[in-house]
């Protein structure tokens, strides 16, 4: 991102500069393309945005300088949103065999026990991830729940862990 004298100048759109002497010059829309002693020489300074903080966990704005203004979401809010994340990501699941249960009320034709025990992990799994939001004590605990693999394909983390469905 560039900015001259404080208003930040957009790749591709002219921009009017002034030349020292009180005149005005209109930009080509190319000035992208200059080279770094073209554009410092043109009064253009380069701003590097700080990153933009997570929307999960923040309200946020960035000011032209490039720098960001964050607020924390009150955890509370963050952890029911979180926790209605795992319930539909459960019924998700369970909703691809609910026919088999509906077929062993309808017909009373056993439920296949390996869909059963993956019903049954996915319930525990769910159980565990609502668990542990509930005992996490901020954001930075909530980040830390989630599910991450380091560069030996060690997995951290239980948020999102989901037990393999067992037709797959």
């Amino acid at each position: 991102m560039w900015q001259y004298n404080g208003q930040t100048i957009r790749e591709g759109r002219t921009w009017l500069s002034d030349d020292g002497n009180g005149n005005i010059l209109q930009q080509s829309p190319q000035w992208h393309l200059w080279s770094l002693d073209e554009k410092k020489a043109a009064g253009l300074v380069e701003i590097i945005p700080e990153a933009t903080p997570d929307d999960r966990f923040y309200t946020w704005t960035q000011n032209p300088d490039g720098t960001v203004n964050k607020t924390a979401r009150p955890i509370d809010d963050v952890k029911l949103s979180f926790k209605s994340q795992v319930k539909l990501q459960q019924g998700s699941f369970l909703t691809q065999t609910d026919w088999v249960i509906i077929r062993k009320a309808d017909a009373g034709t056993a439920v296949p026990s390996d869909i059963q025990t993956w019903r049954d992990a996915i319930r525990a799994k769910a159980t565990e991830m609502e668990e542990a939001i509930d005992n996490a004590a901020d954001a930075d605990a909530l980040v830390a729940l989630f599910l991450v693999w380091d560069s030996d394909g060690n997995k951290t983390g239980v948020l999102y862990d989901w037990p393999s469905d067992p037709r797959e």
